[in-house]
């Protein structure tokens, strides 16, 4: 049995929006790292920090809010262990007529939807964000 540790990650973050969490405390990785990193981008999210060495490594997530609202209204994951889902540059799924975003990763590392169409390459989607 394998742990799906993205899925999780998303699961976490959706939750500590619903119940209006200043932030999120979560096992380190590089993918949710360059995740946060888009995230933080595109005006998501507030912040985030990497605390710990090695092994112990942790990300804090601070969210978002705008008039005690979550900037984050859905983030809701696409590819999943059991079903990989990739697209090409021109089959990138809009996300809310454009006001939110879609993380896919490519051969040039993770990217959103309007760069890997901007880039004309393709990849697999791993979420959408609005």
């Amino acid at each position: 049995m394998s742990v799906d540790s993205i899925g999780n990650f998303l699961t976490a973050i959706r939750n500590s929006v619903s119940i209006a969490d200043r932030y999120l405390k979560t096992p380190y990785s590089k993918l949710k790292e360059k995740i946060l990193e888009i995230l933080l981008n595109e005006g998501f999210i507030k912040g985030y920090n990497v605390e710990g060495e090695l092994a112990e490594k942790k990300i804090v997530v601070f969210f978002k809010y705008v008039n005690n609202e979550s900037v984050i209204h859905q983030i809701q994951q696409i590819s999943k262990p059991g079903r990989r889902i990739y697209a090409r540059s021109s089959c990138i799924p809009i996300v809310i007529g454009g006001l939110g975003i879609a993380i896919l990763t490519t051969n040039k590392g993770l990217m959103t939807n309007k760069q890997v169409v901007e880039h004309k390459i393709g990849g697999e989607i791993i979420c959408t964000v609005w």
